[in-house]
């Protein structure tokens, strides 16, 4: 063979090579994990920073791609065709259509577009330094051509300034709900399954309000301060919380905030005796917020006015419950609970799939724990949401569906839902929890079991 055909098939290996190039750089390039680009800028990686920078200019990084892309393509189909036709006649242009397809399907396309989707993060530091000499190099001809696509645009009425971006936020939730574990372990799962409801948590920080976790007035140890000191020191002692309101005439009237420190030390200055006590002078003046006020915003006032509790109110003043920053940070990291507090079992699983489950447990609570997405805009409580959806107080054994959900009215007190039973839906349900093991002869009885009862501010 004559070898300027070795030559011509020499310079087509080459100008393939260079296609699977540019189009692994493309995919490298718009692959790559933006966060972990920025994170090894910010430990001082030049080449992330290049790929940064790219990704801030994709339309040049692209048209420049493109062009040298289609650039090697079309040399490489001329050049075969030009050997193939030497070799066979007219008959090598059909040969040279098939085979520069499938040579650069195959080997310019497919190839490097798999390895570098695989391998994004370390290919797109790779191609940053040749892509950037590129986009030099080619500066001047994608930006006449972008000049002539925009012209084009107008010309037909077309704005392709107007680009529909995606909000980082709803991004962050997409990345959240892929998150799996790589085992399938139970205990691994419960555990990424309360990592995404910790992540999700945060992100709703800025959209939901203190009244849809506070805890409701009708919860809330209210002391009395018209009480003498004596039975007033006694409640303190047989509450477990250490901040306590006080009110005069009428509960609405909150006159301050008992704290339990404040009246031991008082106490203790007195000597124990509690006569001439006035509880109203050591307690803290009270701080009343809207219930309309975000978690996020009553989280940054709690920081700066350093302080843990908050008397919640709606617009016409009344008071509606208390919201503490355990509550806040409760919502974010799940239950907290100390020595004093007392056992919450709002929620009890039934051998068939089912729940029993107390009115005033929140809808945010049961997506968190279950992941269910019970809708938490129109009533922040599942009994709520049943008055909600029903539009009318139910009868004790009504049974109503909702998204999916089978609701069945348990008890009813006065016209509060108290109980309801909650079927979710087949692909939600999880197994039963085993029963505990039996105790030997002779062990000690476990504990007993507080009865259910809602938290209360500490």
């Amino acid at each position: 063979m004559d070898p300027t055909l070795w030559l011509s098939v020499g310079a087509i290996v080459v100008l393939l090579a260079l296609s699977g190039f540019f189009s692994g750089s493309e995919t490298a390039l718009t692959a790559a994990s933006r966060p972990r680009m920025h994170q090894l800028e910010q430990e001082g990686n030049a080449r992330a920073g290049l790929v940064n920078r790219l990704r801030e200019r994709k339309e040049r990084v692209i048209g420049a791609i493109l062009l040298g892309n289609n650039l090697v393509n079309i040399l490489a189909s001329a050049l075969a065709t030009s050997v193939l036709i030497n070799l066979f006649g007219d008959s090598g242009v059909a040969y040279a259509t098939l085979g520069m397809t499938v040579l650069v399907v195959v080997f310019s396309e497919v190839m490097p577009k798999t390895y570098t989707l695989n391998h994004a993060d370390r290919s797109a530091l790779a191609v940053a330094r040749p892509i950037a000499a590129l986009v030099w190099l080619f500066g001047p001809v994608t930006a006449a051509v972008g000049w002539i696509v925009a012209a084009m645009f107008r010309l037909f009425g077309a704005d392709i300034r107007q680009v529909a971006v995606g909000s980082s936020a709803e991004e962050l939730r997409g990345a959240i709900e892929l998150h799996r574990g790589e085992d399938s372990a139970e205990q691994e799962d419960e555990e990424v399954r309360h990592e995404r409801a910790m992540l999700r948590s945060i992100l709703d920080l800025a959209e939901v309000e203190v009244s849809e976790i506070m805890t409701h007035r009708r919860n809330v140890v209210m002391i009395d301060a018209t009480l003498p000191p004596a039975r007033i020191a006694d409640e303190v002692l047989a509450s477990p919380f250490t901040r306590l309101p006080l009110w005069k005439d009428e509960t609405d009237n909150v006159i301050g905030v008992l704290h339990a420190k404040a009246l031991l030390r008082e106490v203790r200055a007195r000597g124990g005796n509690l006569d001439e006590l006035d509880v109203t002078q050591i307690a803290a003046r009270p701080w009343f917020i809207p219930d309309t006020t975000t978690l996020f915003d009553q989280l940054q006032a709690f920081r700066q006015r350093r302080e843990h509790f908050a008397l919640v109110v709606d617009e016409y003043g009344s008071l509606m419950g208390v919201v503490t920053l355990e509550d806040i940070l409760e919502e974010i990291v799940g239950d907290i609970s100390d020595e004093l507090d007392a056992r919450v079992a709002g929620v009890r699983p039934q051998p068939n799939g089912a729940y029993i489950i107390d009115g005033w447990v929140t809808l945010r609570d049961l997506n968190r724990q279950f992941e269910w997405r019970l809708p938490d805009d129109k009533a922040s409580t599942i009994a709520g949401l049943v008055l909600y959806e029903a539009r009318r107080i139910p009868q004790v054994g009504q049974v109503f569906t909702f998204y999916g959900f089978r609701f069945e009215i348990l008890r009813r007190q006065r016209n509060q839902i108290t109980v309801l039973r909650v079927t979710p839906p087949p692909e939600l349900r999880r197994p039963f929890p085993k029963p505990p093991a039996p105790q030997p002869p002779g062990a000690a009885p476990p504990a007993p079991v507080p009865p259910a009862a809602p938290s209360s501010a500490s």
